[in-house]
């Protein structure tokens, strides 16, 4: 058992999953922080409801932001390639993510060092633009994967990108924006009915039951597009070597415009993971309307998590498409970190996983309640 998990090519699709773990955590608990932030201009109207919609999430972003560090030193780590491409050919669009990042601790402990209405009002729109602004951008991201980006290899395996800014934002890649923005502010809004009271809650509800139906209306739309074969797609027809070595030269690649759907009709039970990605949605805004905050915020994470698989399920065993040159796409099975790098990383995450979701859970369990405009009075400066 112990060889088996320590092969090649095992090891390379346990990678694969991890990294998806990673992303999908990202997604369904530093999310919801996103989406608050996205909703604080709507949903809090004076400065304690806004103050009750912050520290909903102020206590506990930081450590959702993990994730998202923990991701991107998986990809560096066992996905060298990737690393490499997605960061310097989205450099600019991940440039403007990490700038809105970077808004969203300033803003937190910045917004209440004065009590001045304008000096306020300034930062709440700064945690606002940190919300909302990285919800699109990392949609337009995955709307250029799923089509393909303008890279090739020179015969040394130096990387070429051939793309800019604007080239990222065409009209599939802004659509799957549009759906990762409206799955944020979904579950940021469930969060804030189930974490906050009164007010907040009321209009945190209202918003999220709309954005709860456009997500599960533009997620039903993307998979209409790929089904009539208007996305594109990317098959591999050469064998492929699940313990070769790691070249992604070495290889013949086509477009196919049915690609996307070849795994779900292989395998017909993946099906249940797009079907779930748009009846959790509706099951949300059946829960907001219904008041049932638990249930809500688990449907709203549920489909979270099944969009953002049934993406990684639909390109696998693609990480990377080229458009300019199919045939140079990266792979699970031709881009990764040597055996040895997965191997001695796959013992560390097994020894690390646990202990981090352990202190997670302990984390949400001590602070368990709703945050009310009298628990915010009472605490003064120590919230926020």
């Amino acid at each position: 058992m112990i060889d088996f998990l320590f092969d090649y090519g095992t090891l390379r699709i346990l990678w694969w999953g991890l990294l998806g773990v990673l992303l999908i955590g990202f997604a369904a608990t530093d999310g919801f922080d996103m989406g608050v932030g996205a909703l604080l201009p709507f949903v809090a109207r004076t400065d304690i409801e806004r103050r009750v919609a912050i520290n909903t999430i102020g206590p506990v972003w930081e450590g959702n932001q993990v994730w998202f560090i923990l991701g991107g030193g998986a990809i560096f780590a066992a996905w060298p390639a990737l690393y490499a491409l997605s960061f310097s050919g989205f450099y600019l669009a991940m440039f403007l993510i990490l700038m809105a990042l970077i808004l969203r601790p300033v803003g937190f402990k910045y917004r209440s060092k004065r009590d001045d209405p304008a000096w306020r009002a300034r930062w709440d729109w700064a945690l606002f633009v940190g919300g909302a602004v990285p919800a699109l951008i990392f949609g337009v991201a995955v709307g250029n994967t799923l089509r393909g980006v303008p890279f090739h290899f020179t015969p040394d395996l130096r990387p070429i990108y051939e793309g800019n800014l604007f080239g990222l934002l065409n009209p599939v890649a802004l659509y799957c924006g549009l759906v990762s923005l409206a799955m944020i502010v979904m579950h940021g809004a469930a969060w804030l009915t189930f974490k906050a009271a009164g007010t907040v809650a009321e209009r945190a509800r209202s918003y999220g039951t709309r954005a709860a139906l456009v997500t599960a209306l533009l997620f039903a739309g993307g998979g209409v597009l790929v089904w009539a074969g208007l996305l594109g797609g990317y098959r591999v027809t050469s064998p492929i070597d699940w313990t070769g070595p790691s070249n992604p030269l070495g290889k013949t690649v086509v477009v196919d415009a049915g690609a996307w759907l070849a795994n779900f009709r292989a395998t017909p039970a993946l099906w249940l993971v797009p079907a779930l990605g748009v009846v959790a949605p509706l099951l949300a805004a059946l829960g907001f309307g219904a008041r049932k905050e638990g249930l809500t915020f688990l449907a709203s994470k549920l489909g979270v998590v099944c969009i953002i698989a049934t993406v990684g399920l639909a390109m696998f065993p693609v990480l990377l498409p080229s458009s300019t040159n199919p045939g140079h796409s990266l792979m699970v099975f031709d881009a990764s970190s040597s055996r040895g790098t997965l191997r001695t990383m796959l013992l560390v995450t097994a020894f690390f996983m646990p202990l981090i979701l352990a202190y997670t859970a302990w984390v949400y369990r001590a602070l368990w309640g709703k945050v009310t405009e009298e628990s915010v009075t009472e605490a003064g400066h120590s919230a926020y």
